[in-house]
């Protein structure tokens, strides 16, 4: 008999816990993400200060590569020849 008790209360334990996860969950994470948000939203600012930057709708930039001098005097490696061995 005891051992059927035992095996009843595991079993109400696990479904009760099942349960209450199923209920809790959502709830938790969306705590930790609102938290998450917050905190993202206080290290980085506000994100309208990051559109100084970009040019308006509408206006046209042209940017150029920086010209690069090639330095034909520099070494990259050095020559092997090899030669075929008969």
């Amino acid at each position: 008999m005891v051992l059927l008790q035992t095996i009843l209360i595991v079993i109400l334990v696990y479904y009760g816990l099942k349960l209450l996860l199923k209920w809790l969950a959502p709830k938790i994470l969306n705590y930790a993400v609102k938290k998450t948000g917050e905190r993202f939203g206080q290290q980085f600012g506000n994100p309208a200060d990051f559109d100084n930057g970009r040019p308006r709708e509408g206006e046209t930039t042209i940017s150029k590569k920086p010209f690069r001098r090639s330095n034909p005097s520099k070494k990259v490696g050095e020559y092997i020849d090899f030669e075929e061995i008969d």
